[in-house]
């Protein structure tokens, strides 16, 4: 495995990893009309956006491949988005195709999150996830703490949405 940051290149695999994550994450949990409308194409053109505009923004994308190139997995991450005064860093979306789950990369990539953070002296960290969604285990095992909840909409279904915090990133 080897990660390393996102280029413009790796938009359509990046895509490809987006949009199948979802359908088989939130499958059960997001209604199947939402999952099924889901498109390449559209999410090509939303990480076309945000890795063009990383640099004003201050985002960050880092992919997971394996050695003939091909990406299985990435993170995006950055300042968080809401101005929370005590979570300065985000952890935007950490996604990894079903076969390549359970095997620490996401481990890797929330690690390597957290390191580009710390360079810019941010050592507090949310992130946003389904409350139904296993990557709730996930980030509880990494020490995150339940610090807020809230409603979110997705096909027309309100679904309940938790965000995990870390006060001291620093290792």
């Amino acid at each position: 495995m080897f990660l390393r940051e996102a280029s413009l290149k790796d938009i359509p695999m990046i895509a490809r990893v987006h949009v199948d994550t979802w359908r088989t994450t939130y499958h059960g949990i997001v209604p199947e009309e939402y999952l099924a409308q889901l498109s390449y194409e559209k999410r090509e053109r939303g990480w076309e956006e945000i890795l063009s505009s990383a640099k004003d923004s201050g985002q960050f994308t880092y992919v997971a491949l394996d050695t003939s190139g091909e990406i299985y997995g990435f993170a995006n991450g950055g300042l968080e988005r809401s101005g929370n005064s005590i979570y300065k860093g985000e952890i935007n979306a950490i996604y990894i195709l079903k076969t390549h789950q359970r095997l620490g990369i996401g481990r890797r990539l929330f690690m390597t999150v957290v390191e580009r953070l710390a360079q810019a002296d941010i050592h507090s960290v949310l992130v946003w996830v389904l409350a139904d969604n296993s990557a709730c285990r996930f980030y509880e095992a990494l020490g995150g703490q339940k610090v807020y909840e809230k409603q979110i909409e997705r096909g027309s279904t309100q679904l309940n949405e938790v965000a995990y915090g870390w006060t001291d990133t620093k290792v």
